[in-house]
């Protein structure tokens, strides 16, 4: 058996997979983001654990751990978990959707050395920045800062007692020669760190360490129970929908937006603000497109009407040409194409016509434009794509997952129902560092049924993302 632990801004959930790869148990905890100025995203690390031992004891008291051979590790990326010499958090971990190091972010990638090693564009998410804009603005704690972690290597830490990061999480803290697969101390010296401060690395499909005795008893499980080097979230879901072959690709209609591609090598193109990352398997490379909000968006607009989100998609009915309402998703500044952290959302054609349901549909227009967005930066970089899977909580809308892929002009598959996001994806890369076992066990899950494109809104769709992006240019240069 093998558990999958998946760390998420909103929750953290657990899975427990037995040799044949099927889900027998999982458990969810929730968690809370801390906003406490414009622009912070924060969560105090202890949280996530009170979150695990919440998941872990209900796994336990459900399910007979005894057999449990390997654990794997998933989870939110880019956050800065700042550690004392003790290994005691300095201060609440700063998360991937806090925008408050954008100058500091700016600063880092006008120095050509980040991006000729990372590939990448310095965002102001990213973790470096954060690390600069502490010793400017907290430098009492910045100069105890010991080790840097991110969010689920500090579960890690919990677990194992281990320091320990694995490739496609740390490729996205703009630290990392992501060609060497291996840290950069140029670039760590660049924001007054050394290697030192960092992690040690593994693949994500190798070992990071043991399963400390205490928990193993606690929990029933053996103390030889291996925990993997796991994956940061789109990686480790990557896993777990069977996308590691080059040119297989998801959409993820999360908290954020995803526009996920398995790529035949480091294909850098940081022009472009797409993500060139290392995948969570050995030689695996990736490209993202990446939005702030997606589902997040959804979810604002609802809060907005004082409705659920659900009920909103659900009155929707067949899928519709854009209307004359244009809504942009830009609530917390905005990556991929953009890489703007002070650009702000709007609706735009709003008239005495505009009802919640033409509201809600510009809404996940909006979002569909902005993955659209990401498909042309793709593409910009020589990378294709003939389908893909829909992931996350927002493809449970069918109006949604169908003006996606009229958007993308590109067939969505949906999957069966069934586990085949991160935290199985965790438990798989769990499985691999347990058994050896490889790429071949992470095979792409039953499909329920593929949307098409349909042929008649195809165009319409198109003169739409026109439309969107006249105004979000024209909203670029008024943020």
């Amino acid at each position: 058996m093998f558990v999958g632990l998946d760390l998420g801004t909103s929750g953290l959930k657990g899975v427990v997979m037995d040799a044949t790869q099927t889900v027998v148990a999982s458990a969810t905890a929730p968690l809370a983001v801390s906003r406490p100025n414009d622009g912070w995203s924060e969560q105090a690390p202890d949280d996530w654990i009170g979150a695990a031992e919440e998941v872990m004891g209900a796994l336990s008291a459900d399910t007979d751990l005894s057999r449990v051979q390997g654990i794997g590790l998933s989870g939110q990326m880019h956050g800065a978990t700042v550690l004392d010499g003790s290994d005691r958090p300095l201060r609440p971990a700063i998360l991937w959707n806090d925008t408050r190091a954008a100058a500091e972010a700016a600063e880092l990638d006008a120095d050509p050395a980040f991006r000729a090693v990372t590939g990448n564009i310095v965002f102001p998410g990213f973790t470096a920045p954060k690390l600069v804009w502490m010793a400017r603005h907290e430098p009492g704690l910045f100069d105890r800062v010991a080790k840097i972690l991110l969010p689920k290597d500090y579960l890690r830490l919990w677990l194992t007692g281990e320091h320990v990061s694995e490739m496609s999480d740390a490729a996205g803290t703009s630290w990392l020669d992501t060609g060497a697969r291996d840290w950069s101390d140029t670039l760590l010296a660049r924001t007054g760190l050394s290697r030192a401060h960092m992690p040690r690395l593994v693949e994500g499909s190798a070992p990071s360490g043991l399963l400390r005795p205490a928990l193993a008893e606690r929990w029933g499980m053996p103390a030889t129970t291996v925990v993997a080097g796991g994956g940061g979230d789109n990686a480790a879901s990557a896993i777990g929908a069977g996308i590691v072959a080059p040119g297989q690709g998801f959409v993820s209609l999360g908290t954020s937006g995803v526009l996920f591609v398995a790529t035949d090598g480091f294909r850098a193109a940081p022009d472009t603000a797409v993500h060139a990352f290392c995948h969570a398997l050995p030689r695996g490379w990736h490209q993202m497109g990446v939005i702030l909000a997606a589902t997040d968006a959804l979810n604002w607009f609802a809060r907005l009407l004082g409705q659920d989100a659900a009920t909103l998609t659900a009155a929707l009915g067949p899928l519709e040409a854009p209307g004359r309402t244009r809504f942009l998703p830009y609530l917390g500044g905005e990556r991929t194409p953009l890489n703007d952290a002070d650009i702000r959302g709007a609706f735009l054609g709003l008239d005495h016509a505009t009802d919640a349901r033409a509201a809600t549909r510009a809404v996940l227009e909006g979002v569909a434009f902005a993955l659209a967005d990401c498909e042309d930066a793709l593409r910009a970089t020589g990378t294709r794509l003939e389908s893909l899977l829909a992931l996350g909580g927002g493809s449970r809308s069918e109006y949604w997952v169908a003006a996606l892929a009229a958007a993308l002009d590109l067939p969505i598959d949906i999957p069966a129902d069934g586990e085949f996001g991160a935290a199985f994806g965790a438990a798989r890369l769990g499985m691999m560092a347990a058994t050896g076992a490889g790429a071949e066990i992470a095979t792409r899950p039953p499909i329920e049924r593929t949307i098409k494109p349909q042929p008649a809104l195809v165009d319409a769709f198109a003169e739409g993302h026109a439309r969107y992006i006249e105004a979000r240019d024209a909203l670029s240069r008024l943020a």
